[in-house]
């Protein structure tokens, strides 16, 4: 028996065993009925998953609650946001959080697209290159964090030993993870280090998009490769590098599992980004409702800047 003979067996079969009631229902349903049942089930989950969370933070962010008491939810109108938006802390956190943002934005995008503008050459091993460059990207934050914390040990670490190997210093003079000037910059150097790979693939997708014939073109009208990469490289790759910085912008606004597993907010509150000291206030204090408001102020920041920068980048994809 032939696979479509087999088919349309089940499907007899199947329809012999419909209701004729229901038969009839399933008949009488137009496509964009159709439609819906089928995406009926996933748009209820995303529901439930997504949106209610959402709106229960939101009204939690108007209480006083706290998970680790069972006294009477009490509202309190907007006292957590005026307390959060005049806290000092908070404030020295979203610094901290800025400094990682900007640092590790500027860096990966930066080494990323240098990355891709050389492996765009097609040099002979760029295919393994590639992959070995990839490989930082490949790993789980949580075994980033571990590896790069034994590197940065003072007296063990490799870090300390190349850093002492090309600049003379004596190795165990400083602790990446344990001075204030330096922790900060210890954390950007390991994010860089694991998702310049991720730039260099959006990137990289940027240069391969550009066709051959307008560089072929340029040639003929004798442009320099200097003149080239600022008149047509660069601007036609511009859009994916936009695109690449609000990745990267985003997932670095709320990083917190490298950053806990590294300096854990320290030393003193150095490194303590804001979803550090959201996860201290909602676990280590208790202070749920608190806790929720600082949530939804993250979340506000982040789509609002977000959404303008798309703006942005769509009146760039639109030259």
């Amino acid at each position: 028996m032939s696979d479509s003979s087999a088919r349309a067996t089940i499907a007899d079969r199947v329809a012999a065993a419909t209701p004729v009631p229901v038969a009839r229902r399933i008949r009488s349903l137009g496509d964009r009925a159709i439609a819906w049942l089928f995406i009926g089930p996933t748009i209820l989950l995303l529901l439930a998953i997504n949106i209610f969370p959402l709106i229960w933070t939101v009204y939690l962010s108007f209480t006083n609650y706290k998970a680790n008491r069972s006294a009477p939810i009490r509202m309190v109108g907007t006292e957590h946001y005026s307390s959060i938006l005049s806290d000092p802390d908070i404030w020295y956190s979203m610094q901290a959080t800025a400094h990682f943002v900007f640092w590790t934005i500027v860096l990966e995008t930066v080494i990323g697209f240098a990355l891709a503008w050389l492996i765009d050459r097609k040099f002979r091993g760029h295919g393994i290159w590639t992959t070995i460059i990839l490989l930082p990207m490949m790993l789980s934050p949580a075994v980033v964090g571990n590896f790069w914390k034994f590197l940065y040990e003072p007296q063990i670490g490799l870090f300390n030993y190349a850093v002492s190997f090309l600049t003379g210093v004596d190795r165990s003079s400083f602790q990446m993870l344990g001075d204030v000037a330096l922790a900060p910059w210890a954390i950007v150097i390991v994010d860089v280090w694991m998702w310049t790979p991720y730039v260099m693939l959006i990137c990289l997708a940027g240069l391969r998009s550009i066709p051959d014939h307008i560089y072929e073109a340029a040639e003929v009208d004798r442009a320099s490769p200097w003149r080239q990469f600022w008149s047509i490289t660069l601007p036609m790759a511009l859009p994916f590098i936009m695109l690449a910085v609000l990745f990267r912008g985003i997932e670095n606004f709320k990083m917190f599992d490298m950053v806990n597993l590294l300096t854990g907010g320290g030393p003193g509150s150095t490194t303590e980004v804001a979803s550090i000291t959201l996860k201290r206030d909602a676990f280590e204090s208790w202070k749920t409702g608190y806790s929720s408001a600082f949530a939804i102020i993250l979340f506000v920041a982040v789509f609002g800047l977000a959404n303008i920068y798309v703006k942005a980048l769509n009146r760039v994809k639109q030259r």
